[in-house]
This record gives structure tokens, C-alpha cells and sequence, in this order.
């Protein structure tokens, strides 16, 4: 069953239930109260029939002609009786046998009153003490009139009832046709989606409601889908990218190392030229998995020393080309020591500054200048190189995976340092800026959060 027809049919329920209740409680209420009106005018009644028979002999005749003409006038659809000592009929009529019965005039002069309803009728009794003797007055009343009111009540509840029972199943499906006509929105949206177009969000409705939040998740899924199916395209192509050069090498080492007979040494020679290029493919593969978000877990940020691992990469520098490493300068600008903490993933960071400062070195002949600096609370790295610097048509490019500069086609690199440098800083929530004037160098700013 569609959550629409469950809501009209749950609303219409609802309402039934609760006008049931309401219904109830006002068909009782109505109930007693027109029976204690009855009850009421049979008292008044009742004793306008006392005075009017046992004090007849008493009142000036003026005023019991008075009595007489309300007591013709109230008693006109009322029978009336009255029972002396020995329960016989002084004066009216016998009520009724089966009704008033002895037990009943006895139990009056007990309670001085006594109503009840029996045989489609009201009664009510009282005890009248006059100088005659003590009598017990008895008037009753049709209760047709009381029934067809209730009848008509009833029926009336229950005409209103079935009419508002309609009107809300209709109001409530109209109204869940409105409320879910987003959903509907969303649902056909989704349909069209295709694993081609993943990325396709969905169209912001301003529902500012529960539905905005569920097309904002929505959107958010499909995000992480189309950047899973992206890091698995994006994992591919950079394997068939970066392979191809190592791989070569490889083959063509043993394709030439297998022409002849070779010496221990040129077996050694070769064995360390292959090993080479088989480290170099673990280096791109790890290197690749990050890139590509492969290598994603979480891991644990920590405290350390920023101004310390300046130094291990430049140590790094210094292993792999120590007369690169000679052109680095390294400028401290912070006096306060506890500033130069930082939280981060250290092994993260360290890869991406690596990066930059090789990048800094790789594409410059000059001296590299890093600062670490304090601005505003923050600690600022700025690597500066004055090399040969970024074209401005390729500087919104830089960031991408596998793009190169057009002026550094000399240059050995594979176009993944920045991009895979653009990565880890976002993932630690370091700000990457970076400034460049052609044959002038290159500039990188790069803010780490307070800590």
C-alpha cells in the first residue's frame, strides 16, 4: 500500500475514532440532561398535585383556583396518583401496578423521593406529610418524546459522521497528493539517473523541510558514488599512465640483457637496474592509491612539530640529490615554540610537502626559500622558488591529475606532485594557495588551521 493511501486512510480512521468518542460523550451529556429535566418538571409537578388535591381544604379558594388552572396546564400529558398509608390510590389514578408497587411507596416515605423510568415511562414520587395523613404522590410521563429526541440525535451523529468521514478521506488524499508530489519529484528524478551520470544532482526544490533534507542525502550519494566510480576509472587509468614508462624499462633491460651470455657483474648491474624500476612501480602504486582515494582510511591525526618535519623532508632531499638540498634555505619566523605545533596526519603532510619543495627544486635553479611564518594565530609555510615559473593559461590546471605545464616538457615528472599534494592538504584542512609569474618562480602559501 502506497505511504499516501496509508495516510488518508490513517487520517480518516483517526478522525473516526475521535468523533465516535466526541459523539459519545455528547450523546450521554444530552442524555442525562434532558432526563434531569424531565425528572425536574415531574418534582414540580408533583408537588403542584399535592397542593392542588390535599390542600384544598385549607387554601382560600381564590388562590386554589390558581392552582388548579397550572396544575390542568402541566398536567396535560402527565398522569398523576396519590397513595395514602395502605398504598391505595386516595386521589388520580393507579399509575400502574406493576410499576408502583409497595415496596416502591415504601421505599418514598423512606427517601422522602424516588424517579425511575419502567414501561416506556418517567415516574417520580414524593412523600407529602398534610393534616390528612401522609401521603405519597406519584406523577408519570411519556418518554416517546425523549426517545425520538435521542433517536434524532443519533441519527443526525451519525449522518455526520459518514459525510465528515467522506470529506476527510477526500481532503486527506487530495492533501497527500500535495505532500508527496516532491517526493514524486524526487523519485522520477532518480529514475532518470543513469551510472553514466552519477554526478547529475538533484533539482533543489526549497521545501525547507524534511524533503529538502532527504534530495540534500540524496545528493550527497550520488556525489559519493560518481567520485567511487571516478577513483575506480581515474585508479585505472593512472596504472596504464604511469606503468608504461617503468614497465618499458623493465622489458627492455631483459630484452637486452637475453641477446647474450652476460658476466656476474652485468647480471648484478641489471638485477639493480630491474629492482630499481620495480621499486619506482611501488612508489607510483602507493602514490596512485592515494590519489585516487583508494588508500582513504582514517587515520588517526596527532601533535607534531611542523618545523621538524621541514627538516626530514629536506634531509630527504639531501639523500636523493644532496646538491639540490644544498639550494634549499629554511627561515624560522616563529619565536614562541609551542606555535610551531600542528595536528594533522604527519605522514600525509609530509608526503605533500615533499612534493612541493621537489617540484620547488625540479623546475628551478636557483636558490629555494622556505619560511615558516605566524599570522594571525596560524602557521603560515611559504616555499618560494625563482625558476622558470607557470604559465597563466596553465595555472588553474596545475591541480589536476597527470597535467604538466606546456614550458616543462624538458622535465622528467608525471603531473601527479600537485594534484596529489591538492589532496592531502584538503584532507587535513590545510589551505593550498598557489602564485606564479613565467621565468620569474613560483610561489605556494599553504595555512594550517589553529590548533
Amino acid at each position: 500500500m502506497e505511504i499516501r493511501n496509508r495516510l488518508t486512510i490513517i487520517s480518516s480512521v483517526t478522525f473516526g475514532v475521535v468523533f465516535v468518542c466526541a459523539a459519545l460523550v455528547i450523546y450521554i451529556a444530552f442524555y442525562r440532561s434532558s432526563e434531569k429535566k424531565i425528572f425536574d418538571n415531574l418534582q414540580r409537578i408533583s408537588l403542584f398535585t399535592a397542593i392542588y388535591y390535599l390542600e384544598r381544604d385549607e387554601l382560600p379558594l381564590k388562590e386554589h383556583k390558581q392552582i388548579r388552572e397550572s396544575y390542568l396546564e402541566n398536567t396535560k400529558d402527565v398522569a398523576v396518583g396519590i397513595y395514602n398509608e395502605n398504598d391505595e390510590v386516595a386521589y388520580g389514578e393507579n399509575l400502574s401496578l406493576k410499576s408502583i408497587t409497595p415496596k416502591i411507596l415504601h421505599l418514598v416515605r423512606k427517601n422522602k423521593k424516588v424517579m425511575f423510568e419502567s414501561d416506556k415511562h418517567f415516574y417520580f414520587g414524593i412523600f407529602y406529610r398534610d393534616n390528612q395523613g401522609d401521603f405519597v404522590v406519584f406523577v408519570k410521563s411519556d418518554d416517546a418524546e425523549f426517545k425520538a429526541q435521542n433517536h434524532e440525535l443519533m441519527v443526525i451523529m451519525l449522518v455526520v459522521l459518514l459525510v465528515g468521514l467522506l470529506v476527510i478521506y477526500i481532503l486527506s488524499h487530495f492533501l497527500s497528493k500535495i505532500a508527496y508530489k516532491p517526493i514524486d519529484t524526487i523519485i522520477k528524478q532518480v529514475n532518470e539517473i543513469e551510472a553514466s551520470s552519477l554526478d547529475q544532482k538533484i533539482v533543489n526544490l526549497n521545501t525547507s523541510d524534511e524533503v529538502q533534507n532527504l534530495i540534500e542525502s540524496y545528493n550527497n550519494l550520488f556525489q559519493r558514488l560518481s567520485d567511487t566510480f571516478k577513483i575506480q576509472k581515474n585508479f585505472i587509468n593512472y596504472i596504464s599512465h604511469e606503468f608504461k614508462t617503468p614497465l618499458a624499462s623493465i622489458s627492455g633491460h631483459l630484452e637486452v640483457f637475453a641477446q647474450k651470455d652476460r658476466s656476474p657483474q652485468e647480471y648484478q648491474e641489471t638485477t639493480e637496474k630491474v629492482l630499481k624500476n620495480v621499486y619506482e612501480i611501488e612508489e607510483i602504486l602507493n602514490t596512485l592509491m592515494i590519489v585516487s582515494g583508494l588508500k582513504s582510511e582514517k587515520v588517526q591525526k596527532e601533535s607534531f612539530r611542523i618545523d621538524e618535519l621541514i627538516w626530514d623532508c629536506s634531509d630527504k632531499i639531501a639523500n636523493a640529490n644532496e646538491f639540490a638540498a644544498a639550494r634549499l634555505r629554511i627561515e624560522l619566523d616563529v619565536k614562541d615554540e609551542n606555535s610551531l605545533t600542528v595536528k594533522g596526519n604527519e605522514s600525509e603532510i609530509s608526503i605533500a610537502i615533499y612534493n612541493i619543495i621537489e617540484n620547488a627544486i625540479k623546475y628551478s635553479d636557483e636558490p629555494v626559500l622556505i619560511r615558516l611564518l605566524l599570522v594571525k594565530k596560524k602557521i603560515q609555510i611559504i616555499i618560494r622558488d625563482f625558476g622558470r615559473g607557470i604559465k597563466e593559461k596553465d595555472l588553474h590546471y596545475i591541480q589536476e591529475t597527470f597535467y604538466r605545464g606546456s614550458n616543462v616538457a624538458g622535465v622528467q615528472g608525471s603531473g601527479l606532485g600537485l594534484s596529489l599534494a591538492s589532496i592531502l592538504f584538503t584532507k587535513n584542512n590545510i589551505r593550498f594557495e598557489i602564485t606564479s609569474k613565467e621565468q620569474e618562480g613560483t610561489e605556494v602559501v599553504l595555512t594550517f588551521a589553529k590548533l
